[in-house]
């Protein structure tokens, strides 16, 4: 698998188990290098929408995935605030 790109988590647990198996590696394989069973790494790849951020990378790091951020090029900004429209405020809606 080349580059993708994830607009939602709901394409996680798909992902996940494709670039798994790409690796050429079992559920029980990535467990242990997570320092997890078997059963609790199932769990986090059906439900990868709850998974933390660090946990994350270090799963994307075991599986040879590498995460890159970028901006989109659409001049539409879906994290401003509306209701900070024309205040001149400009902070993201966390």
């Amino acid at each position: 698998m080349s580059r993708f790109t994830v607009r939602t988590a709901d394409q996680l647990p798909t992902l996940l188990q494709a670039y798994r198996k790409e690796a050429g590696l079992t559920q029980r394989e990535v467990a242990l290098r997570l320092g997890v069973t078997q059963q609790s790494y199932s769990a986090l790849e059906r439900n990868a929408d709850t998974v933390g951020a660090a946990r994350l990378l270090k799963l994307l790091h075991i599986l040879g995935v590498e995460l890159a951020l970028n901006k989109p090029s659409s001049p539409h900004h879906p994290s401003k605030d509306v209701s900070d429209a024309g205040s001149g405020a400009d902070k993201p809606v966390w």
